[in-house]
């Protein structure tokens, strides 16, 4: 039987290649490749500077750590997202603050935001759902004195009015991940065009050391240990990974062409269909995942039912992501409700991922259209 994977990373020869220079020099860990890589990424997204780092989980706490957000604070993020977005929140000791979100989007409705902040509001984080970048102009100005924070794990390459996600806050992070464009197995990345911010979120990342590795071993004096003069994290990326994302981040804009391609095509297919409505067409995006909404109303089966029906049929789905705010330990945590954010809870349950990655062959995308439109 066919098999359609959700996603699939494209990794291959230039890959195996790339990962054997490392190897045979002996610098495994974050070092010359890492940089870069570094260097490569901040060029494509058109920033001052680009840090890797072990993911964008990481990458997002070493952003709120480097703003000094802490107990009292409080960080604004969506009610649908990954729980990433919520749990670095958590991690600094501060509250996140849950608005609901626009499901034509899937992203933070600004019109909600403003609402939400208080004298303790330390920054917005604004995820960039499934590739998609959030309304910032508009959440700027729903509340204009409070920084903002890309979450941009799905939105490698992609854009917002003519500016690259990762020039579009104070810091942005991004995701390395295998369900993501591009990959580096786990991995992540901040932007940002503050250099205090960069070389402070430079010194956390390695344990709070006032210079690399690299800086030190290649330096004058490598005998001597650095000053640790703040609390930091071993979030370093090692330079395998380096070597492995400069070739993706070479293939990335063929990448989101081609998914841009299947996913206009997924969109022509599927409008006939009453039950299914499939997400918005969008020139900055980044297509990282094709996200429907099922009506159970008018469809044949409830959600669910239609993801196993699928699956029987070798197709893989997901829903979307999560209502964060349902999920146990925030819920517990936060007194939160179900129907505190509705249109999340909407999204949470009847929100269905169709496979669109790069491994996906035309037989493929055709087979997927025709399996849905007979249910």
């Amino acid at each position: 039987m066919r098999k359609i994977e959700i996603a699939m990373p494209v990794t291959g020869k230039e890959e195996w290649l790339a990962v054997k220079e490392p190897l045979m020099s002996g610098w495994l860990t974050q070092g010359p490749k890492v940089a870069e890589f570094e260097q490569a990424f901040a060029a494509r997204h058109e920033v001052k500077h680009a840090l890797a780092c072990t993911s964008c989980t990481t990458a997002l706490h070493l952003i709120l750590v480097a703003m000094g957000v802490g107990p009292s604070d409080e960080v604004i993020v969506p009610a649908f997202t990954w729980v990433a977005t919520a749990n670095v929140v958590v991690y600094c000791g501060a509250t996140p603050v849950f608005v609901d979100v626009d499901r034509t989007t899937y992203n933070m409705d600004p019109a909600q935001v403003a609402c939400k902040v208080t004298e303790r509001t330390k920054a917005i984080i604004a995820v960039h759902l499934f590739g998609l970048c959030a309304d910032i102009d508009a959440i700027s100005e729903a509340a204009p004195d409070v920084p903002i924070v890309e979450d941009a794990a799905c939105a490698a390459g992609a854009s917002y009015k003519g500016r690259p996600a990762g020039t579009l806050g104070v810091a942005a992070a991004f995701s390395f991940h295998p369900r993501k464009t591009i990959t580096t197995g786990e991995g992540g990345m901040v932007t940002c065009n503050d250099n205090a911010l960069a070389d402070k979120i430079a010194m956390l990342r390695s344990h709070g050391a006032s210079v690399s590795e690299e800086q030190r071993h290649l330096g004058p004096k490598p005998y001597l240990l650095p000053e640790f003069n703040l609390l930091g994290f071993n979030y370093r990326m090692t330079d395998l990974q380096g070597a492995v994302g400069l070739v993706q981040l070479g293939k990335l804009d063929t990448f989101i062409g081609e998914r841009r391609k299947w996913a206009q095509y997924y969109c022509r297919e599927l409008r006939g269909i009453d039950w299914i409505t499939p997400p918005e067409i969008s020139d900055g995006c980044g297509w990282q995942a094709f996200v429907c909404q099922v009506d159970e109303e008018k469809s044949p089966l409830p959600r669910n039912e239609i993801m196993e029906a699928l699956q029987s049929m070798g197709i893989s789905t997901r829903p979307g992501t999560h209502a964060v705010h349902a999920l146990g330990y925030l819920r517990e945590q936060f007194s939160l409700e179900d129907e505190d954010y509705p249109e999340a809870m909407k999204c949470d349950r009847f929100t269905m991922a169709i496979p669109l990655h790069n491994r996906m062959v035309e037989e493929d995308f055709k087979y997927v259209a025709e399996a849905i439109k007979h249910l």
